[in-house]
């Protein structure tokens, strides 16, 4: 177990951090009502590891998502959700919560601490009488301590849980996979019949048969999410209670390569959605909407009748997707994302991650780069690093990575790739998404694109203030002392890249 420096310093710091979270986001309409109690919706949550937008359903003729393409069909595709940051716990700990990862104190880190004091959707479901639990992975990577789990008890299967659901009580279930996160068995995505030829590549990630087949892997663990999402389906149905359960399948942030998981790009932070409820969201609706995964806290307790906490940052999407199928979500608005530190990766002794805050529109990405100095993918000097033997520790390891790194020399093609994923970045980021959807040309330093960035940049930190980020009103100091109970050991996979 590692940990970072000075735990009384850091014990101190935290309590500094909370107290910047005592004030309330800007009030929001009260929401909407069921018309009686046996109206209640069961809830089934069904969450992937390290799933980026990859389903047959979005036109990806290389991976077979039935189960997935099936809820989106009797229900809704959303097009554009996005994750309120892209690692592991504290995206997980902002769908519980329904708020901005930067309000949750230690919960906004990787492998840390649960901060017990926020009310999570099914501890309030489990308060209004819904059977609530959840199966594998939920909330975390992190310790819980002596709070209750903040995604009720734990179950070996859905089929379990619904063995003890008492009489007519609604229930909600989290099942959360550990696919499609790394590592992943070599050749497996060939194996099954997924052709490397036919993946989709993102145009930073040099085209060869090693970046195809490892992309084809990770595919084969998102077909295998997929069939265990429709097992659960399928339990649902022989038990007569899929047509009243709201479905939800997602993602809690983008595959595990280079440039994504742990990047406020796209390719990062947004994540397959699909939501079927039939006596509740007409089929085939596709939503093309700015959503976030916070939104889904407040939709849940919305359909069960509960009032949402005032802390809660995000926005019930049940009035648009129950009323009128050719609306959309009003009023419009833009996506707000960040990262504080993912894994301690920098060059010790700095034991802090990479605070970066992003505002995404339909038009534009703007990211702000609180320390600039540092690596984002963590110091690419395995020597230097504060986890012994690690290297760029905010990207998993694979064959991918390693062939960037490796080949990083052979020709301009070659450093781009390297530089868009590891080198270091300016403090203002600024993408032009309807010329360049994969954000790979900086625009900040652009005198033709100075208002718009100008108003992004204004709109980011006034919501930053709003909500309380102690990155933006101090406090923030916590984050680079929050203890990390993960391990290295996956790092250094060799002993230098």
């Amino acid at each position: 177990m590692l940990r970072t420096k000075r735990a009384i310093a850091t014990v101190s710091a935290c309590v500094i951090l909370l107290g910047c979270l005592g004030a309330s986001p800007p009030a929001l309409a009260a929401d909407p009502k069921p018309s009686s109690a046996a109206a209640r919706p069961n809830i089934l949550f069904c969450i992937a590891d390290d799933w980026g937008v990859h389903a047959s359903a979005y036109g990806d003729a290389a991976v077979k998502t039935p189960t997935f393409d099936r809820v989106a069909k009797e229900g809704a595709l959303f097009k554009h959700a996005f994750v309120s940051s892209p690692s592991c716990t504290p995206s997980r700990n902002a769908i519980l919560t329904g708020q901005h990862f930067w309000r949750l104190g230690s919960g906004a880190c990787l492998w840390s601490d649960w901060p017990g004091d926020q009310p999570t959707y099914p501890i309030l479901l489990a308060k209004a009488g819904y059977h609530v639990g959840h199966a594998r992975k939920s909330f975390g990577p992190g310790k819980v301590g002596n709070h209750p789990h903040p995604a009720g008890p734990n179950y070996k299967s859905l089929a379990a849980f619904l063995d003890k659901q008492p009489k007519d009580a609604p229930f909600c279930f989290w099942f959360g996979a550990s696919d499609p996160h790394r590592p992943y068995e070599p050749g497996i995505g060939r194996k099954n019949g997924i052709d490397p030829a036919a993946v989709k590549l993102f145009p930073f990630v040099p085209d060869n048969d090693i970046t195809r087949g490892d992309v084809a892997d990770y595919y084969f663990e998102v077909q295998r999410f997929d069939r265990e999402v429709g097992d659960a389906l399928a339990e649902l149905e022989k038990r007569g209670l899929l047509d009243n359960t709201i479905v939800v399948i997602t993602g809690d942030h983008g595959m595990p390569f280079p440039r994504c998981k742990g990047n406020l790009y796209d390719c990062g932070a947004q994540v397959p959605l699909a939501i079927r409820w039939p006596k509740g969201i007409p089929a085939n609706r596709t939503v093309t909407d700015l959503v976030s995964l916070t939104d889904l806290a407040p939709t849940f307790l919305a359909a069960a009748g509960i009032d949402r906490p005032a802390a809660m940052t995000g926005r019930n999407l049940l009035p648009t997707l129950t009323t009128n199928p050719a609306a959309t979500l009003a009023p419009p608005r833009p996506i707000f994302l960040g990262k504080e530190r993912h894994v301690p990766c920098q060059e010790a002794p700095d034991t802090g991650g990479t605070p970066m805050r992003a505002i995404r529109t339909h038009d534009f990405l703007y990211i702000r780069n609180f320390t600039p100095d540092r690596w984002p993918a963590g110091t690419p000097h395995h020597d230097k690093a504060f986890i012994p033997g690690a290297w760029l520790a905010d990207c998993d390891n694979g064959p991918t990575k390693l062939y960037i790194v490796d080949n990083k020399d052979k020709d301009a093609a070659h450093r781009r790739a390297y530089d868009l994923c590891f080198a270091k970045r300016p403090a203002e980021e600024l993408y032009d998404l309807k010329k360049d959807p994969h954000q790979m040309t900086n625009l900040a330093a652009d005198p033709a694109y100075a208002v718009a960035k100008s108003k992004l940049a204004d709109q980011l930190i006034d919501e930053l203030k709003a909500t309380k980020d102690p990155r933006v009103l101090g406090g923030h100091e916590a984050w680079d002392e929050q203890p990390y109970y993960g391990h290295g050991p996956r790092f250094q996979d060799r002993a230098k890249p």
